[in-house]
């Protein structure tokens, strides 16, 4: 068994609609691996399932769940007049944004609906409720300053001694990219003493916990 994305899924993951290159895909596919024999990955911030194809590769190579949390109505710059704005997403009754029944077909084409279970409702809400420890979180969410620091601190102490986090869209220079991600989760979780960094690639980066146990708040 290599670290590689088995072909199959890898052929799903680029066909889905979604943000994830395919470098940071890998990274993200191969720390998954690591990690799912110890316990669930959580994902926040689903949109229509691509990287969920590379957790839930992972989870179908070694045993595992992957959980994914999304309200599917989508992010600030989802919304209409935002640059990352899908109309072929919007609810034509409701005339809003639902990702939902894309993300379904998307990990059912994928067959992986028995590793990749959908939590619809917002981070915040459904972290309120979460008592897990996680052997991985991946974070992916809403790119403001205020869902960042959200989903930070809703979810980032679950992560389980030697876990891992995952960070998307992390740019330190502010000429690639938006702040938030950098700015609200990534410095803050380093910051904090529980986490040190692991490895990058792309705009993507994965901490790993060194102190502190799950359910604890972080240093």
């Amino acid at each position: 068994m290599t670290d590689t994305m088995p072909p199959d899924l890898l052929e799903h993951a680029l066909a889905a609609k979604g943000f994830m290159p395919p470098d940071e895909g890998a990274l993200l596919h191969r720390v998954a691996r690591e990690r799912l024999p110890h316990g669930p990955a959580l994902e926040v911030g689903t949109y229509c399932g691509k990287s969920a194809i590379y957790l839930g590769a992972a989870a179908r190579e070694v045993g595992g769940v992957v959980f994914t949390v999304d309200h599917h109505r989508g992010s600030e710059e989802n919304q209409a007049g935002w640059e990352h704005h899908d109309p072929t997403v919007v609810d034509p009754e409701l005339g809003v944004m639902d990702t939902l029944p894309t993300f379904r077909r998307t990990i059912a084409r994928a067959g992986l609906e028995d590793h990749v279970i959908a939590v619809v409702g917002r981070s915040t809400t459904v972290a309120a409720h979460w008592r897990t420890p996680l052997s991985l979180l991946f974070i992916d969410g809403g790119h403001g300053e205020q869902p960042a620091r959200d989903d930070l601190a809703s979810w980032a102490h679950w992560v389980m001694p030697g876990g891992l986090f995952a960070i998307h869209d992390v740019f330190p220079d502010p000429a690639d990219g938006g702040r938030p991600p950098y700015e609200q989760i990534y410095l803050p979780a380093l910051e904090s003493g529980a986490f040190e960094e692991v490895e990058v690639a792309g705009s993507m980066r994965v901490l790993r916990r060194t102190s502190g146990v799950a359910g604890d708040p972080l240093g």
